[in-house]
C-alpha cells in the first residue's frame, strides 16, 4: 500500500460499504492514484462508513469531498504554492476500538497534516487518543463534552458541546411552547447511553431544573435498542407534556414510530443526530411531519453554500456534512495562516484564531473561533422542524425561516 499522497475513491455505494466491512478493516483505504504533479497536503478522513452509523459517515465524507474539490479547483493552498488537498479516507466502522486502530494505521502509513472525523462522539474520543499522542490536529463536529474537556492541545470542535446543545434543546422548546400560549411543567428524557447521549441529557436536565420543570421520566437505553415498547409505555404513564429523545437514526425511527402508533401525540423534540437526516423522514413518512429537533447548523441558513451539496449529491446538506465541510475549510485557512503543513504549526495557527471566510460563514455564529480548549466559542444551536420533507429553522426567532408549529 502506498504510504504517501493517496486518496480514497469515494464512488462506493452503501451496499458495497456494508458488504465490504471485513476487507476495509484489514486495509481501510481503497486507493486511486494521487495527483500526478505538484505538491499535495494529505488530510485523513476517518468516518463510520459501515455499521449502524454508516449513513452519517457517508454524509460527512460527501461534505469533505465537496470542499476539497472546490479548493483544489480554485488553485489549491496558495501559501504552499498551490498544493492540492489529498484526502485519505478510512472506515472507522461504528466501533470505538476499531476507530482507534484505524487511526493508528492511517497515521503510521501516511504523512498527514490533520485528521477529520468521526461523527459519533465515541469514535472521535477513541481517535483523539491517537492523534493527541502524535500531535496531529483532529477537527470534528462530534458533540460530547469530553472532546474538548480533557486538556488536549490538538483537538478542535466546530460545534457547541453536548451539554450546551441539550440545554438549548429544552430552552428553545420552552420558548416555542410559550409563544404558542402553552406551558410545560413536566417533561420526559430518553437517551442512548453513549458519550453523546449522556452529555446531552445532562444539558436537558440543567435546562429543566433552571426552569423549575419536573422531569417525570429520565431513562437511558443501550445504543441499537430493538424494542422501545417498554420506554414508550413508561412515557405514556409519566404524564409528560413533551418528550426529548437523544438518539441516532435507527433508535429515533423506533421511538417516534412506536409513539405515534400508540397514539401518543405529545411533542417530540429530537437531539439532532438521527432526527435531522433525510432517512428520518423517509423512514417515518407522515409521522415525521412537524417533529422538532435541536441542531448545530442548518442548510437553510446558508443556501448559497449548501445548495452546491444538494446539486451534487441529490439531497439537502445535513448538518454533519456541513460541519465537516467547515472543518476542512477552516483547516485549510489554518494552513494558509501558518504557511506550513506541519501538524504542530497548523495546531498553533488554529488555536485562538478567528476564521470568518468561506464555509466558516455557514456556522450559526457566522465564523469559527477556537478557545484554548479547542472549542468553537461562536457556535450556537438552532431548532429545526420537519415541513414537507425539508428541515426548516424555526428558532431562535432572529434566524428563523418559519414560525414553529406547536401542538400540545
Amino acid at each position: 500500500m502506498p504510504k504517501k499522497s493517496t486518496t480514497l475513491s469515494v464512488g462506493l455505494n452503501r451496499r458495497t460499504l456494508l458488504a465490504g466491512t471485513a476487507s476495509l478493516l484489514a486495509a481501510p483505504m481503497v486507493l486511486r492514484p494521487a495527483f500526478a504533479q505538484g505538491k499535495t497536503v494529505n488530510v485523513g478522513v476517518i468516518m463510520p462508513l459501515s455499521g449502524a452509523n454508516a449513513q452519517f459517515g457517508i454524509n460527512s465524507r460527501n461534505g469533505v469531498e465537496l470542499v476539497a474539490d472546490e479548493i483544489n479547483a480554485a488553485g489549491g493552498i496558495k501559501a504552499l504554492g498551490g498544493a492540492k488537498i489529498n484526502l485519505i479516507v478510512a472506515d472507522a466502522t461504528s466501533t470505538p476500538t476499531t476507530a482507534g486502530t484505524v487511526a493508528q494505521r492511517l497515521i503510521t502509513q501516511n504523512d498527514v497534516t490533520a485528521i477529520l472525523g468521526a461523527f459519533a462522539s465515541s469514535l472521535t474520543l477513541a481517535i483523539s487518543e491517537v492523534t493527541e499522542r502524535r500531535d496531529i490536529p483532529l477537527l470534528t463536529m462530534s458533540f460530547a463534552d469530553q472532546i474538548t474537556g480533557r486538556g488536549y492541545k490538538s483537538i478542535f470542535q466546530v460545534v457547541p458541546k453536548a451539554s450546551v446543545i441539550g440545554k438549548a434543546q429544552f430552552d428553545y422548546t420552552k420558548a416555542i411552547a410559550e409563544a404558542a400560549g402553552a406551558k410545560i411543567s413536566k417533561i420526559a428524557i430518553m437517551y442512548e447511553d453513549t458519550a453523546y447521549g449522556s452529555a446531552q441529557a445532562k444539558g436537558l436536565r440543567a435546562g429543566a431544573q433552571a426552569a423549575n420543570v419536573e422531569v417525570v421520566m429520565d431513562d437511558a437505553y443501550p445504543l441499537g435498542i430493538t424494542d422501545t415498547t417498554p420506554l414508550i409505555n413508561k412515557l405514556r404513564a409519566s404524564g409528560a407534556q413533551a418528550v426529548f429523545p437523544v438518539s441516532y437514526l435507527n433508535d429515533s425511527l423506533l421511538i417516534i414510530r412506536t409513539m405515534r402508533q400508540q397514539k401518543i401525540d405529545i411533542p417530540a423534540i429530537g437531539g439532532a443526530a438521527g432526527y435531522v437526516i433525510p432517512d428520518f423522514e423517509k423512514g417515518l413518512g407522515e409521522f415525521a411531519e412537524n417533529v422538532l429537533s435541536v441542531n448545530t447548523s442548518n442548510y437553510d441558513l446558508a443556501p448559497e453554500f449548501t445548495e452546491r451539496f444538494r446539486k451534487r449529491f441529490g439531497y439537502f446538506m445535513v448538518h454533519e456534512a456541513q460541519e465537516h465541510a467547515v472543518a476542512l475549510d477552516v483547516l485549510v485557512q489554518g494552513i494558509e495562516k501558518a504557511k506550513s503543513a506541519k501538524p504542530e504549526d497548523v495546531s498553533a495557527a488554529l488555536r485562538g484564531a478567528k476564521f470568518s471566510e468561506g464555509w466558516a460563514k455557514t456556522m450559526t455564529g457566522g465564523a469559527v473561533q477556537f478557545d484554548n480548549t479547542g472549542l468553537n466559542v461562536l457556535s450556537v444551536p438552532v431548532m429545526v422542524q420537519w415541513r414537507n420533507k425539508e428541515l426548516v429553522t424555526v428558532w431562535p426567532s432572529d434566524v428563523a425561516k418559519a414560525k414553529a408549529i406547536w401542538k400540545s
